[in-house]
């Protein structure tokens, strides 16, 4: 399979992860997998009851380097219906099972695997899908070669709340490509510059807060944002 940005992949990763954090990524992954392997059944079992087959959700998602892989989720959403690439908060596909798994991050879980793997680390940039990724403004390409994160600056700032653009915005996938997109690479890139253990074990700490109800450092929306009829985001004729 080859890689999203270019036909061969670097020499050396734009953005490094160092010995240190790929231990502590393995650490915290296998203590994980370890808690939360016993809720795997439990949770299948509700999916199943809540809308019926299949259990998982897989999808191609852009990794280190831009090589796609094959993500693996706990299935929120309906089969049946269609909609934007883009889930925003309300979506009418999430399942009442969903809605609480996205909530508290369990379906998440299965990427436990691809950080053991080396395919995810523990904090980094969400991990984008191909679809959306080749649509991504030139000046935000850079972070799509990054390795991406199970959790991180953008999974805590900027979920589903963020998703859904204001009233005027009709186009939920303009939305997030031409607005949230260069404010979540803006918020991913101050972490990957300077990515400490001890950044990685605040954004860990941070995560465990908010999966837990202590703590929720959501934006609903930018305070601020171009009109759809600005020039500066107006899609080109």
């Amino acid at each position: 399979m080859g890689s999203f940005v270019g036909p061969s992949r670097r020499a050396e990763p734009a953005f490094p992860v160092s010995p240190a954090r790929r231990a502590l990524d393995i650490l915290v992954a296998s203590l994980l997998l370890v808690l939360f392997l016993p809720l795997l059944p439990l949770v299948a079992l509700l999916i199943l009851a809540d809308d019926g087959w299949p259990v998982f959700y897989r999808q191609e998602r852009v990794g280190q380097d831009g090589v796609p892989f094959q993500l693996l989720k706990l299935r929120t959403m309906r089969t049946s219906q269609a909609g934007p690439a883009v889930t925003a908060h309300g979506d009418p596909r999430i399942t009442w099972i969903g809605r609480f798994l996205r909530r508290s991050s369990l379906d998440e879980l299965p990427q436990v695997w691809h950080v053991l793997r080396g395919q995810m680390t523990l904090v980094g940039p969400r991990p984008e899908s191909r679809a959306l990724a080749e649509r991504y403004p030139a000046r935000c390409r850079r972070v799509l070669s990054a390795r991406p994160g199970l959790t991180g600056p953008t999974q805590l700032r900027y979920r589903e709340r963020s998703a859904l653009p204001p009233t005027g915005w009709g186009d939920v996938d303009r939305w997030y490509l031409e607005v949230m997109v260069p404010i979540r690479v803006q918020a991913d890139l101050e972490f990957l510059e300077r990515p400490t253990v001890g950044a990685t074990l605040r954004h860990l700490w941070l995560t465990a807060l908010f999966v837990v109800g202590l703590a929720d450092l959501q934006v609903p929306q930018p305070a601020a944002v171009a009109g759809p009829t600005d020039p500066a985001v107006e899609r080109s004729a």
